[in-house]
This record gives structure tokens, sequence and C-alpha cells, in this order.
């Protein structure tokens, strides 16, 4: 089952994100720190409440097993046309699960809301570091949007 999430799923949301910190520290661990949290727990609940950051978790047998940060994003101003994006801020699908097309339906479940939400596209950002997710996006029919580059300094 994929549903909105709610204060009872709070510690299994934090172990999903320590998860991702570890992914993201072991690629780049100039950028991540080993430990810590990105969210404080009233932040992550703040998140949980707005209707403009709905976070999806999928739940199976009383576990939350994955979850998918959303963040919907108004454009209007510039020379850019007004329209809705989705911004997907952060999808992880528990280590122990993966394989079983739980990150799929996630997907899935984001594009739905995203097109009933009159959105014009869903937008993310996946690290060069993780290429494995990188793959996932792509077979999820995501192609790249833009490249943002860098030059480490010493």
């Amino acid at each position: 089952m994929i549903r909105l999430a709610e204060p009872k799923d709070l510690d299994a949301v934090n172990s999903l994100l320590r998860q991702v910190l570890h992914v993201h520290h072991e690629g780049r661990p100039d950028l991540f720190r080993a430990e810590g949290k990105k969210y404080t727990d009233d932040e992550l609940l703040a998140i949980f409440r707005n209707p403009d950051t709905p976070v999806f978790v999928y739940e199976e047998n009383g576990l939350v097993l994955g979850y998918a940060f959303c963040a919907l994003e108004h454009q209007c101003s510039g020379s850019l046309k007004p329209l809705t994006t989705l911004y997907v801020d952060d999808l992880c699908v528990d280590a122990a699960a993966r394989g079983r097309h739980i990150g799929k339906s996630l997907f899935r479940h984001v594009k739905s809301y995203a097109i009933g939400h009159g959105c014009h596209n869903i937008t993310l950002h996946v690290w060069e570091c993780n290429p494995g997710a990188a793959a996932f996006y792509a077979a999820m029919g995501m192609t790249p949007q833009y490249t943002s580059m860098e030059l480490l300094l010493d």
C-alpha cells in the first residue's frame, strides 16, 4: 500500500534516510558526513503536514519499506512559462526489500499524483556517484533535463 506519511512513520523514515546518507557518504565523502540527519524530527513532521511537500510511503504488513519525498514547485517568473513541477527530493527503498519493484510502484504513484495535480513534469537530481539510481530513473522513462558540473578545488 502506498499512502501519505504520518507521524507514526517517523522512525521508519529516519531509518531509510540513514540508508540514503550512507550511499551518498560512500560515493562523496567530501560532501556527505558518515553520520547525521537530513531533517530533525520536527522538520520531518512539518514536511508530512505540508500539502506542498507530500511524502509517500510504501507499507507492507505494517512495515514502511520505502518512501518518496516530493515537492510541488510553481514557476511563473522571468522568461519561463508558468507551470507546476513535481520535484522528487528523495526516493528510497529499504536495502533488504530491493528488487521487489517497490521503487517502481512508488515512482508510478508519484507520476499519477503529478498528473492528478496538473503538473507539467517531474524533476529530480541524481548523484553521479549513484549509477544504480540513475539507471533506475532512466528505466522509469526519465531523461536528463540539464547537467550540473563541478571542478573540485584542493
